[in-house]
């Protein structure tokens, strides 16, 4: 059997609506949790991977006394679940690959500088929870690599700081061909990782439209909507004059965040916003570990949260095979999972592919993934 997913609200809303007073969709707040991936082991140990959101915003610091665990219906003790939330970094690795625009119009210009030290600023508040890549373009067929996908804010500086006497080959603008090379490149990197749960951003700065014409916009579109790339978040940044920048058409490049404007003085500010919202995505990721109760059987779990401020409640339910579950031994809350990746879930509203971008089909409530 599969796993599916059930969005809820607050039970007193829900009573509410039953009555017939008011309309559910004026009543109180909704978390959304959505599962990506799930296991279960021997002794009893289940682990839970999902975000939480409020809306459109990602809810991060939650702890593990936020959240209630149930199992057919019936709520599962905290002190004999020994509930906790894990580190995420146990089971996942977060990459940002960062496409920086250096065609003539921003070298001759004399804006490289400013771009830089923006970059330098973004790359040290997204670097302190994922690894970061830095790729530069201009007209060339190819992009530039300029930083490998890193941890080290040392060479992430560095390798900025060459670019600042940055000659283009070709001072036009290749945009649509960066963006196709861009997302092949953030892959390629994920792939090497041996995490079970990989995720991935893109972030493209561009002071203007693809003039170079080596890549349709129809093309690079195509290549974002690839099963292969669809579950990337990606983000965008335009800054330049007013009307390359509405030619440009950055937001539906940056489909989970896009900043905008003409004022060069500003770049900071631009790079600044988006390094906030990828620093709260991150956040919205919670691995929750506990030691169930149960010794035999398959089990419908409801994980429900809920937040003070602001109020704000939901939930989500999936189903685990608990055949053969002990102890001895004792089980250890704290011990790290091993998902199996056909076990991926789509987060909501980036199609059909989970955080590798691989197809996942949404089905009926099952079993989870066995760790080994």
């Amino acid at each position: 059997m599969k796993h599916h997913l059930v969005f809820g609200r607050s039970l007193a809303c829900l009573a509410i609506a039953l009555t017939g007073l008011v309309a559910l969709s004026g009543c109180g707040g909704r978390l959304t949790l959505t599962r990506i991936n799930s296991a279960e082991a021997k002794p009893n140990n289940v682990w839970v991977f999902f975000t939480v959101e409020h809306g459109d915003e990602p809810v991060g610091g939650l702890q593990a006394s936020d959240f209630e665990i149930y199992e057919d219906g019936k709520q599962v003790s905290v002190f004999e679940s020994q509930q906790r939330i894990l580190n995420p970094e146990v089971a996942a690795v977060m990459y940002t690959a960062l496409l920086i625009d250096v065609s003539g119009s921003i070298t001759e210009a004399g804006h490289l500088d400013d771009l830089v030290d923006a970059a330098e600023l973004f790359t040290e508040r997204v670097g302190k929870t994922q690894k970061v890549g830095i790729y530069a373009f201009d007209g060339s067929d190819k992009i530039y690599p300029v930083v490998p996908f890193t941890e080290t804010e040392g060479t992430l500086k560095g390798g900025l700081d060459g670019l600042r006497k940055f000659k283009p080959k070709d001072p036009s603008t290749n945009l649509h061909g960066a963006v196709v090379q861009g997302l092949e490149e953030l892959r390629r990197g994920l792939e090497k990782e041996q995490k079970p749960l990989k995720f991935g951003t893109l972030v493209v700065f561009s002071d203007g439209a693809d003039r170079a014409a080596r890549v349709s916009r129809e093309e690079m579109n195509e290549t974002l909507q690839d099963e292969k790339y669809v579950g990337y978040d990606r983000f965008a940044i335009g800054i330049g004059d007013e009307d390359e920048i509405e030619a440009a058409r950055l937001d539906a490049i940056g489909r989970d965040g896009t900043e905008e404007g003409s004022d060069r003085a500003k770049v900071k500010e631009a790079f600044e916003k988006i390094a906030a919202k990828i620093e709260a995505h991150s956040k919205r990721f919670y691995l929750l570990s506990y030691c169930t109760p149960s010794r035999n059987g398959t089990h419908a779990v409801e994980i429900r949260a809920e937040t003070a401020d602001p109020k704000a409640s939901g939930k989500l339910e999936y189903g685990f095979d608990a055949g053969g579950f002990g102890p001895p031994p004792d089980c250890d809350p704290e011990r790290a999972p091993t998902f199996d990746m056909e076990d991926v879930e789509p987060e909501e509203g980036k199609g059909k592919g989970g955080p590798t971008g691989k197809e996942v089909t949404a089905g009926e409530a099952g079993t989870g993934a066995k760790a080994k």
